[in-house]
């Protein structure tokens, strides 16, 4: 057992020791490359557990080193979070290295605690989806409430409480294996239950500390992907819709009504602006649906005129729902010009296109359908999920999806040749997507 006054005070330069070590290693680009890489070598996983275990197996050695100062020590914390992002065997590995100095100095359960401790934070880590690990919340009373109140209208199994309550399980376990063999495991202790529960919830705080600092990286290196290809998609869009072709077409088309149809080129005249203005003014990384549409319609009202209302028809089925919700701008555009261009143009008889929007639980499902001439299942293999083909157009989109939503997106291919192909697009509807919209908005206000 140790003072309390001692073990709080250890308590709080813990936390201070997690933050340092957290937003030191967040600056370093090598660092952000080998943890927010979607795939690592052997090497690059070696790598990425050296950056963290070096510094950090020196802590557990100062403890030894300096009287009364364990704060250094934080290798519990460590291993869990080695489990939950880089997976189990990566935890073991790490949590073998951790032990070294403890064992050294006669704490031999510390091996096989921290190797008990990388198996059950490994397994929570492959269990869960990424973005709920990254965003477990320091603030645990604000989770169990928010955890409370969800609960009491919808109960279900919380996975972020889940992980807070196997944190505190696990240091129950450690305090109790420390009193039963002392010396063979070292945890703070202290007589009196408020110190004890600030013993518990200590490391669920120091654990969440480096994945709130990483994060914010993360979603900033996330942003500035999402601000290229948004800056790639309206190139390629102005690139597609203003060169001399699309204008000489347009322009005749126009001309074509101006005599005879007045009324028809003036509307046609100010959809070719409104696409112009678009274009060139200075967007949002996210729109709302609504807006998005509306951009679409003037591309369409023009392609309508050029082709005839008899070969180009255009049939909407849109959820009231979608229209206030938060979309990639210059969504659609691409694949509305991919449906004409490949799927109806090579018909006589034209084609219609469908756009659909819907809520599906907790996804905004968006489609694009026409009924020309399909792809070959080559060809939608290539344009669907493989970042290789002509332009940029749908891979562009693909790639922005992934940017924006990894996995939780869905961006999809279906074609039959001779009758046509559906993209359909599965786009979550999670609060990080207005956090990113406000954060991109806020950096556009500053730019400017």
């Amino acid at each position: 057992m140790y003072e309390p006054k001692i073990v709080l005070i250890s308590l709080l330069i813990k936390l201070g020791v997690a933050a340092a070590v957290s937003a030191v290693t967040a600056r370093a680009l090598t660092f952000q490359r080998l943890l927010f890489a979607e795939r690592r070598t052997t090497g690059q996983t070696v790598g990425l557990l050296a950056f963290l275990c070096i510094p950090l197996t020196l802590g557990v050695w100062i403890r030894f080193i300096v009287t009364n100062f364990y704060a250094a020590d934080i290798g519990f914390e460590t291993v869990i979070i080695l489990g939950v992002l880089l997976g189990p065997w990566s935890a073991l590995l790490g949590g073998a290295v951790l032990s070294l100095p403890a064992m050294l100095h006669g704490e031999y359960l510390t091996l096989p605690f921290f190797l008990a401790v990388a198996i059950v934070s490994g397994l929570y880590g492959r269990a869960v989806e990424p973005e709920e690990v990254w965003s477990f919340s320091p603030f645990v009373d604000l989770s169990i409430y928010r955890w409370v109140r969800r609960n009491l209208l919808e109960p279900r199994i919380d996975r972020q409480i889940l992980l807070l309550m196997l944190i505190v399980g696990m240091q129950v376990v450690r305090m109790w294996l420390a009193e039963l063999y002392p010396g063979r495991l070292f945890t703070l202790n202290a007589h009196g239950f408020a110190v004890k529960l600030a013993i518990w919830v200590c490391p669920a705080v120091v654990v969440a500390i480096p994945l709130k600092i990483w994060n914010a990286s993360r979603i900033e290196i996330k942003l500035k992907e999402q601000q290229r290809l948004v800056l790639e998609a309206r190139f390629d869009a102005l690139q597609r819709q203003i060169n001399p072709h699309f204008l000489f077409n347009t322009l005749n088309s126009i001309a074509s009504l101006v005599r005879f149809r007045p009324e028809m080129a003036r509307e046609m005249i100010v959809q070719l602006g409104n696409i112009l203005r678009a274009l060139l003014k200075d967007h949002d990384a996210y729109v709302p649906f609504r807006e998005e549409l509306s951009f679409t319609d003037d591309y369409l009202g023009i392609e309508v005129v050029r082709f005839g209302a008899e070969k180009l028809r255009v049939v909407k089925e849109i959820d009231p729902e979608t229209l206030e919700l938060l979309v990639p701008c210059v969504l659609l555009q691409p694949l509305i010009e991919n449906s004409i261009k490949h799927g109806l143009e090579p018909r006589l008889q034209g084609g219609t296109i469908t756009l659909r929007s819907r809520i599906l639980e907790t996804k905004l499902i968006v489609e694009v359908e026409d009924d020309g001439v399909g792809m070959p299942e080559g060809r939608v293999r290539e344009v669907g999920f493989v970042s290789r083909g002509s332009g940029i157009g749908m891979r562009n989109v693909r790639e922005r999806l992934e940017v924006l939503y990894g996995n939780n997106a869905r961006f999809e291919v279906f074609s039959r040749p001779g009758r046509g192909t559906r993209v359909t697009l599965e786009i979550p509807m999670a609060p990080n997507v207005l956090v990113l919209a406000d954060q991109t908005s806020a950096r556009a206000s500053t730019v400017s």
